[in-house]
């Protein structure tokens, strides 16, 4: 992605990562001053093991001394507690699923430390983000990176225009493996490390373990979708729909050796339904109510219209009808049926390239 001819003063929100890495590179080889920012939000248990932000740390200074590039590490620590972690366990606490990075981008990347990086001077920050802006006449858009297993457009959806307006995305035309093939090229001491797939700035760790610590699990039943008794669960807050891993259930009566999945939750009983049917009916939707709604040009384009959307990071774009309601949600109605909505999860919504915004999933329909 090129930026403006004119030099600009940068901040690069630098992970340690190799995405973050190449994209303060190619700002570097345009010529701009570029500022390294590591950002530390998370010190519960920052021990060996468990976050492991000394070594993100280590890598990021490497990489910006192979940049020659200065680097400051700042803590949002408190920030991330009270708008992203707190949010988080809330969501769980009420039986659904949340996604924490879709927060994450809006209150610390392109909040806190876009506060930060202005007050310093800044023009704009930038990051490592597989996506795109586009300035038009009618706003800041926000579009699909050329790299669409890597688009992460569903976890920024939620930025307004005067984010993006400060947003620069400099791998927006660049596909993973050529982001790869560029560290290895400039000798960057990180080009060969492996995608982090943790919660964000969180880091890797045994996931039920960790929400252990933060909400107390209420153990029950395990049913079929007939009501029969079949097993316990060790609370509901460690499961989400589709779910097929984690569940130990093994010698029920009258059950092949079919995989099963969890199906629906219980939570006024406490109660875990589970199938051995990886499309069971009570998997399948055709439509969701999503609320509150967030609008990348500040509105929706109308208040019915056809459009594409996703409902997790990387589905395949589906057909649907969205109707947006007077009391701040909307329905959406799908040309297919859809499968293990999760509500406190997102549906994003697309036109084109342009992503127009999205909601968080609150109900799931037949």
């Amino acid at each position: 992605m090129s930026t403006r001819s004119t030099p600009r003063r940068l901040f690069v929100g630098l992970s340690g990562g190799v995405d973050s890495a190449v994209a303060a590179g190619l700002l570097k080889a345009e010529g701009h001053d570029v500022q390294a920012v590591f950002m530390k939000n998370w010190e519960e248990d920052d021990t060996p093991g468990h976050c492991a932000a000394a070594t993100d740390l280590a890598d990021a200074r490497a990489v910006a001394d192979a940049l020659g590039i200065p680097l400051h590490a700042v803590n949002f620590a408190t920030e991330y507690w009270d708008r992203v972690f707190a949010h988080f366990l809330a969501e769980y606490r009420a039986g659904r699923t949340p996604n924490p990075d879709v927060l994450c981008n809006r209150e610390i990347k392109f909040r806190a430390f876009l506060d930060h990086a202005l007050a310093r001077g800044a023009d704009a920050v930038a990051t490592g983000h597989y996506a795109r802006v586009v300035a038009r006449a009618d706003g800041v858009h926000l579009a699909r990176s050329a790299d669409e297993a890597k688009d992460q457009t569903y976890f920024l959806y939620q930025l307004d225009q005067s984010q993006l307006r400060h947003a620069i995305f400099p791998l927006a035309d660049l596909t993973k493996p050529e982001v790869r093939a560029l560290a290895r090229r400039w000798g960057l001491p990180n080009h060969a490390r492996r995608d982090s797939t943790g919660i964000c700035f969180i880091g890797e760790r045994r996931f039920r373990d960790f929400l252990a610590r933060y909400l107390p699990a209420q153990p029950g039943d395990v049913e079929l979708p007939d009501g029969r008794r079949v097993g316990r669960h060790g609370g509901l807050l460690y499961y989400t729909p589709g779910q097929r891993h984690g569940l130990a259930l093994g010698g029920v009566r009258g059950a092949g050796e079919a995989p099963w999945f969890v199906v629906g939750k219980d939570l006024a009983r406490n109660v875990l339904v589970v199938a051995q049917d990886h499309d069971h009916p009570r998997l399948m939707a055709r439509s969701l109510v999503a609320r509150p709604l967030h609008w990348v040009l500040g509105a929706a384009p109308a208040t019915t219209f056809r459009c594409l959307a996703r409902c997790r990071h990387r589905q395949p774009l589906q057909d649907c009808t969205v109707e947006v309601g007077t009391d701040g949600s909307a329905r959406v109605v799908f040309a297919e049926r859809q499968r293990a909505l999760a509500p406190g999860q997102s549906v994003v919504w697309y036109q084109g390239a342009d992503c127009l915004g999205g909601g968080v999933i609150d109900a799931v329909g037949e």
